[in-house]
């Protein structure tokens, strides 16, 4: 079938080019790709119907996998909002560059606490190679002029720049929307509003190839749905899990008026699109993580294990799934090799995954993934995971494929893998650097309120010493 698609465009590029006289371009010359990459914002990781979800239809997320590519070991490198962004932007693990923790409440903006200037984002990669670069939605790196989305490499900006924002029009906040650095008026339901930004985005830009980043904040908290969502969920008798099934739905349907928009200007098919979520569901929003122990700000699996989505069906044949780990950190590469750009900075961590995804490529990109955020950690090889967490005084030992519940401690059964797991994490950890700064969260409370501040923020900051 990825054949027959691609010799079909081929065999229309040369029939237009005979027709108008023109040289037809070489058939494995197509045009360059769009890059559209979608973050959700603190969604539950057995939330989404392609998960095994069965509470909330998300046909349009479902529909996207159907058509792309499930990674079903997919992965962030943090477990909580901001460092993940870090390292989506960077393809690095961010804690090489200190961007540990999540900044902090919007009252601290005046601090130059964001991701560090001198580190290179996809924007400015992807600025660098003629595209057109915007990003609609929740920013999260950096309030201070220095750290605007649009001194990172995108052209266009329409969003907020904290780390949470009300959903409905006039709500008291000081955390204001940006058309670029203008403040602008919350103009209808946020999620509906990022969804025709998007739109209006590709509109604009649709002659040109361009890279799109839609971070919405939904599902994150504040709780607040549309009524007609509520209705919808009436049989739901919890009411934080019926308004986070509202909110979940207004963002499946915003992803589609935005894949829908990709469709009727026929750009779909050379579009690569990317969906991941930043971080585990907390209990605080009524999300579920299904199977897996923990949650946001935890680095239990239910905290780092994410759904991740690829498609791009004039490259990547569509319904397959993937089950050998992945991480946010390999986005940057990916795109960038589509677009045949492909990095060859040494000092990155993320791995190109289109041979992987294509069949090209055996095995698995990452010999081992790794965390640390704050006293909490964990690395995963093969099927092994050494962490320490939440709720646990010592790392203990679990191997996924038998036990994705963390239930298990092998601890005392595999002593070998133990310390095997353990000296790799403590090399890896050698080259890191400390903290820049003193985050939000630190103590995996995942239900407390956005704003309030860990009680202890000395202690919750220390480096780990496992």
């Amino acid at each position: 079938m990825l054949k027959s698609v691609f010799f079909r465009t081929a065999a229309a590029v040369t029939a237009a080019a005979s027709l108008w006289g023109g040289e037809a371009p070489a058939a494995d010359a197509p045009a360059k790709p769009n890059v559209l990459v979608i973050v959700a914002d603190d969604l539950g990781y057995g939330d989404l119907g392609f998960q095994g979800g069965k509470e909330i239809p998300t046909p349009n997320l479902d529909q996207l996998a159907a058509d792309g590519v499930k990674c079903t070991s997919g992965y962030i490198s943090c477990p909580v909002c901001s460092p993940t962004r870090a390292g989506l932007l960077t393809g690095r693990y961010q804690q090489r560059f200190g961007h540990e923790f999540n900044p902090g409440p919007a009252p601290d903006a005046a601090q130059k606490i964001g991701l560090p200037v001198d580190e290179k984002t996809i924007a400015d990669r992807f600025r660098a190679a003629g595209y057109k670069t915007g990003l609609v939605g929740k920013w999260h790196l950096g309030n201070l002029p220095e750290f605007h989305p649009q001194q990172r490499g995108f052209e266009e900006f329409y969003g907020f720049l904290g780390g949470a924002h009300p959903y409905f029009p006039g709500s008291p906040q000081n955390n204001p929307i940006l058309r670029g650095t203008e403040t602008v008026q919350d103009p209808e339901y946020l999620t509906d509003a990022f969804g025709k930004e998007a739109v209006a985005y590709i509109d604009r830009h649709k002659a040109d190839p361009f890279y799109l980043q839609v971070t919405f904040n939904a599902v994150h908290n504040p709780q607040h749905a549309k009524a007609e969502h509520l209705e919808r969920f009436k049989e739901i008798s919890n009411e934080r899990r019926r308004t986070y099934a509202g909110m979940l739905t207004a963002m499946d349907d915003a992803i589609g008026t935005i894949l829908g928009k990709l469709k009727s200007e026929k750009l779909d098919q050379n579009t690569l699109v990317v969906f991941i979520s930043d971080n585990g569901g907390p209990e605080a929003n009524g999300s579920t993580n299904g199977s897996l122990r923990g949650q946001k700000a935890q680095t239990w699996e239910g905290g780092i294990r994410v759904p991740f989505v690829v498609k791009w069906p004039a490259a990547i044949p569509a319904g397959g799934e993937f089950h050998q780990p992945v991480i946010q950190l390999d986005v940057l590469p990916t795109a960038l090799a589509a677009i045949g750009h492909p990095v060859t900075d040494k000092n990155l961590d993320g791995v190109n995954l289109l041979p992987f995804l294509k069949g090209e490529s055996q095995g698995a990109p990452h010999e081992r993934l790794y965390w640390r955020f704050g006293p909490q950690t964990a690395i995963r090889q093969g099927d092994w995971k050494l962490v320490k967490a939440t709720g646990i005084d010592a790392p203990q030992l679990f191997n996924l494929k038998a036990d994705i519940g963390e239930k298990t401690d092998l601890s005392s059964a595999e002593p070998a893998k133990f310390q095997e797991l353990q000296t790799a994490w403590n090399e890896w950890n050698a080259t890191l650097v400390p903290p820049k700064w003193r985050g939000a969260g630190v103590n995996a409370n995942p239900n407390r309120q956005p704003g309030a501040q860990p009680r202890n923020r000395k202690k919750a900051a220390e480096a780990p010493a496992t």
